[in-house]
């Protein structure tokens, strides 16, 4: 069997709730609870690290605090840090996207950046840009957690955990929550983390040795090939593979 049928075959058996549970952590399990924009964000930005520590981590916040003024946010979160983000860097992001949604969605943000050539690292650093002028707050934490736009796209990284992001905001199935219109599916770009880029290497999806934007790039080019509408399908089942150790 060839590896798009294989694949195909991977993508139809993983697509299934039941692939989201607390033995199987994802942080799309809590993401897809709320099924809200700016929550999936917060889901997607601190999916770093072990699995079942981000799956905790993201049960033990208050998305309600998004509601709340900045003082009320500032005493709930005091004692909220995950990893490389203190008390602060919780703080400011809960912050910064509450008043986001006081402005506009983070789909019409997405979307200003993006609409012009319809590319989907155009809208990415739009919105970035537009997340930290709306809250400044300065820490490695917290630039860790958001990002930065980068000078030139060969210094990028993988912008793995926005690319997830616009995943599963843009396509629709059992897994992904296809909250957004405005987005093409097709234009978006493969999520690369450690399991995928090693599992595509091994299935010969993926020859470039660096895990960087143009690895991201080459291998969202070759899965266009199996599916030029929605190469980003098979993210899910790609990860799942390297995560599990599984040989096809």
């Amino acid at each position: 069997m060839n590896i798009k049928k294989q694949l195909d075959q991977e993508v139809k058996t993983r697509n299934s709730n039941s692939e989201l549970s607390y033995d199987k952590p994802d942080p799309l399990l809590i993401a897809s609870r709320y099924e809200d924009e700016t929550i999936a964000l917060i889901c997607a930005l601190f999916a770093y690290g072990n699995a079942k520590a981000i799956v905790k981590f993201l049960d033990s916040l208050d998305f309600s605090l998004l509601d709340s003024s900045d003082e009320v946010i500032k005493k709930s979160l005091s004692s909220a840090y995950y990893r490389f983000q203190k008390s602060d860097d919780v703080v400011a992001l809960f912050i910064a996207l509450k008043r986001l949604k006081e402005i506009d969605s983070i789909e019409n943000i997405f979307y200003e950046g993006y609409k012009k050539e319809q590319n989907i690292l155009d809208g990415l650093w739009h919105f970035i840009i537009t997340l930290k002028e709306i809250y400044p707050h300065e820490s490695r934490g917290y630039k860790f957690l958001i990002g930065s736009v980068p000078k030139k796209l060969n210094q990028a990284g993988t912008y793995k955990r926005y690319l997830m992001y616009l995943r599963w905001m843009v396509r629709k199935d059992e897994l992904d929550m296809g909250l957004w219109s405005k987005v093409d599916k097709k234009d978006l770009l493969m999520p690369l983390d450690t399991h995928t880029f090693h599992v595509s290497q091994k299935l010969g999806l993926l020859s470039r040795k660096t895990y960087d934007m143009r690895a991201t790039i080459e291998l969202t080019n070759k899965l266009k090939e199996f599916d030029n509408s929605d190469p980003i399908k098979y993210d899910f089942a790609l990860y799942r593979l390297g995560q599990e150790r599984i040989e096809l």
